[in-house]
């Protein structure tokens, strides 16, 4: 008796800034346990990876990631106060050097991304055209990165209504969702490991980001007795889109659950500490295996 045809399988890799070098630990894990891994679509950070993965690259940028320091990172930090902290032309302009901007219809593995229309406030799903422009639109951080003009709409960051895109995975007919949600252990973790009180020690503060951290914890007034700190800008702005995504990612993957969720343990990395690459990849293959069983009966459910 024919088994059947094999079920479709879907990643549907979740925003999470620098916690998103995760998905690369999850994406080898799941190879190296023999899912055959059919389409995937990402979120923010998680369109960044997929892309790469669907283009067939994944092997080049883990290593590029992981030689990634600090000074790596400021590099691509374009300052400009036109709709963003960061205009991101820097970085677009490395990956188009490195990585050859094709169609997403020409991948490999068939690919999307989710963007927001920052004037409707509706999803978009970006499933056709420059790879490179798709993931700089679901990339646009609201108040980090300027948002991208993409036909007649203005988009930002995916995260703001899908941080974890089970829906889009449905949408290009996978039978088995496998979702990976990097911001299941996050809230109030980040705000309280910070120590916005002290500027960033001079070694570290070669880079722009670092200079300005320390700029602002200068101008900040000592906190009286052991009243609550108040944090930097950018604590408030990580903490606040974390929170954010956390809530709308809980609501969504209840209304439309995946077939499993692969949730890496990353609370402690900061919204921008993308030279933490290493620990990041580790845990995503942690990941993966604190969800062997279930994984085992998706793929076999004989077991």
């Amino acid at each position: 008796m024919s088994a059947g045809p094999r079920p479709t399988v879907a990643l549907a890799l979740g925003g999470g800034s620098a916690r998103g070098w995760a998905h690369i630990g999850v994406i080898r894990a799941l190879e190296e346990a023999g899912v055959r891994i059919d389409m995937v679509c990402g979120t923010s950070i998680g369109a960044l990876v997929g892309a790469v993965y669907a283009a067939g690259e994944l092997d080049r940028f883990e290593q590029w990631v992981l030689g990634l320091g600090l000074r790596e990172v400021a590099g691509f930090l374009d300052v400009g106060f036109g709709g963003g902290l960061l205009k991101g032309e820097r970085l677009m302009a490395f990956f188009a050097e490195q990585y050859q901007d094709r169609l997403i219809e020409e991948l490999k593995i068939p690919f999307a991304a989710v963007a927001t229309s920052l004037r409707t406030g509706a999803e978009v799903w970006l499933r056709s055209g420059s790879t490179l422009r798709a993931v700089r639109a679901s990339i646009a951080l609201p108040g980090l990165f300027t948002p991208v003009v993409h036909q007649d709409a203005v988009l930002v960051d995916g995260g703001l209504v899908n941080p974890v895109p089970v829906s889009l995975a449905r949408a290009m007919d996978a039978d088995v969702v496998i979702a990976v949600d990097l911001s299941s252990d996050v809230l109030g973790r980040h705000l309280s490991q910070a120590r916005p009180q002290d500027p960033p020690p001079a070694a570290e503060r070669d880079d722009w980001l670092g200079k300005l951290q320390g700029r602002l914890a200068a101008i900040r007034p000592p906190p009286a007795n052991d009243k609550p700190r108040v944090p930097d800008l950018l604590n408030v702005l990580a903490t606040s889109i974390n929170i954010m995504q956390v809530r709308i990612a809980r609501s969504r993957l209840a209304g439309d659950p995946p077939e499993l969720t692969i949730s890496p343990r990353l609370a402690h990395l900061g919204l921008y500490e993308f030279h933490r690459a290493k620990e990041a990849i580790e845990e995503g293959r942690e990941a993966v295996a604190r969800a062997a069983y279930s994984l085992a009966m998706l793929t076999d459910p004989a077991k």
